[in-house]
């Protein structure tokens, strides 16, 4: 018979990870499970120091160049500069492209990757690729991965539908 202690653990495993809310100068909508992954929206070449001194090896942009106040090669120098591997992903919503997605599970996978911070212009690109990383590779069931993805910022339909689409063409 299974003890209560058991059952409890059993039940801490299967939420989803605790999200907190920090303040991050130059980060709008900063997010972070615990130490494994934060997101965020419009974030500055500023910011860099901050996660970097906050323990991230990578940062993830997903802004399109065209954006206003994308600041892309600013801010890869100023990774380049503190130390932290910078990957740019354009990802736009419009195009649904699952190429977006492939790329980010190939480079999320790479060692010395994470913890990560992955930001986008509002934080709803990036945790929807983080929902995907979560099912596909982490083996999460879609709520509990979805309820996680919310709650780092989740908030387009138009992500979450992309998020699900590729999951039900991907997962075995």
């Amino acid at each position: 018979m299974l003890s209560v202690a058991a059952i409890s653990l059993t039940l801490v495993g299967l939420r989803a990870q605790e999200v907190t809310t920090p303040s991050v100068r130059g980060v709008t909508n900063f997010a972070q499970v615990e130490s494994t992954i934060a997101c965020g929206g419009a974030t500055s070449p500023e910011a860099v120091a901050e996660i970097k001194k906050m323990g991230f090896a990578s940062i993830f942009n997903l802004r399109l160049a065209s954006e206003e106040g994308a600041e892309i090669q600013a801010e890869e120098a100023a990774a380049q500069a503190a130390g932290v591997r910078f990957i740019h992903i354009p990802f736009d919503t419009a195009a649904s492209d699952p190429a977006v997605a492939d790329h980010f599970l190939a480079e999320i996978a790479k060692p010395g990757t994470e913890p990560a911070f992955i930001h986008c212009a509002g934080g709803s690109r990036a945790a929807g690729v983080w929902m995907i990383k979560r099912v596909l590779v982490d083996g999460w069931d879609v709520a509990r991965a979805e309820k996680e993805a919310e709650a780092l910022g989740l908030t387009s339909r138009r992500v979450r539908q992309y998020a699900l689409s590729y999951i039900l063409a991907h997962n075995d």
